[in-house]
């Protein structure tokens, strides 16, 4: 992030990518007008594809999504730039966050309601090799791992949106056997994303809707809050993505939107409505896909593409 936040009330500065702050708890810097931005054009790339939670693009031609279902059970799949879907890893239990390196697709297992609310270990982060097909288990003991980011040391990040230890964990990469706990207090914090050095992250079920920004280098120090309008549990903020300019852009899974935000400013308005429970959301990379365009997951089981007017 490259341009400077000063937040006079909260006393932040975000300036040419460093991040100083008062801690979350110190309360909102400022409230972000509502606005409505000049809609985006929406298109469907697939529909009837299954519960759609994650998505990424492996920069060869495919999109991969995380399909799950409603009572267990899952795949990793790839879609086409035509529309044609295959299975790239099938029987995966509740997928959950995608994040690729090199021809490496890592995701998370383990994302259900259920694991939430009961504590349960059972979620794993497993990548698979895309040029071989061969896949393992990165890191296990994980309660409901749902956002997913890969950092600049290969270390992983996940969250967790329920239960009573929503927060970040992360899987050090020199030994991925010992994941950690990192912060408990962004509250029920879901999507992941990386840009310029910070961590993004957003609430889910909070009163509030509340965008987290953190350094990647500093994991437990100083956050930047960005409240975001609407009730939280309506808006039931999901996943996010930064642009290359560091616009952020969150998909509304409740409130059926996808919404920009612009970090700098607080400013945020939807880009387009009417997209009922999506989930994921990322600019298209790759043959086939429009790099300026962004495409969204949904748990109708389609895949929307949005355009700039």
């Amino acid at each position: 992030m490259r341009r400077e936040l000063t937040a006079l009330a909260g006393g932040l500065v975000l300036s040419a990518g460093l991040l100083v702050a008062a801690p979350a708890a110190a309360g909102p810097a400022f409230a972000p007008p509502v606005g409505v931005c000049t809609p985006w054009s929406v298109s469907e790339v697939v529909s009837g594809a299954g519960i759609l939670e994650n998505l990424a693009f492996d920069g060869a031609g495919t999109m991969l999504v995380s399909r799950t279902g409603l009572v267990g059970g899952g795949a990793l799949d790839g879609v086409e730039p035509d529309g044609t879907v295959r299975s790239i890893v099938p029987d995966v239990d509740a997928p959950g966050g995608i994040a690729m390196h090199g021809s490496d697709a890592y995701f998370a297992t383990g994302n259900s309601f259920s694991a939430g609310v009961a504590g349960t270990e059972s979620g794993t982060i497993d990548v698979v090799n895309l040029d071989t097909g061969d896949t393992h288990t990165v890191a296990k003991g994980l309660v409901m791992p749902n956002g997913l980011v890969r950092l600049g040391n290969g270390d992983l990040l996940t969250a967790r949106n329920l239960g009573s230890g929503a927060g970040v964990t992360r899987v050090p990469a020199a030994d991925p056997h010992t994941p950690e706990v990192v912060r408990t207090d962004l509250g029920t914090v879901d999507g992941l994303a990386a840009h310029d050095g910070n961590i993004y992250t957003v609430t889910t079920f909070d009163t509030a809707t509340t965008l987290r920004i953190l350094r990647e280098d500093d994991l437990t120090g100083p956050v930047v809050s960005i409240p975001l309008p609407g009730a939280g549990p309506l808006n039931a903020a999901d996943d996010l993505t930064v642009g290359p300019d560091g616009i952020v852009y969150v998909a509304y899974n409740g409130g059926g939107k996808v919404v920009r935000v612009d970090p700098a400013t607080g400013e945020s308005c939807a880009l387009a409505s009417g997209l009922p429970l999506v989930s994921s959301v990322r600019f298209g990379a790759g043959p086939g896909w429009n790099a300026d365009a962004l495409y969204v997951t949904s748990f109708t089981g389609t895949i929307y593409r949005l355009e700039r007017p």
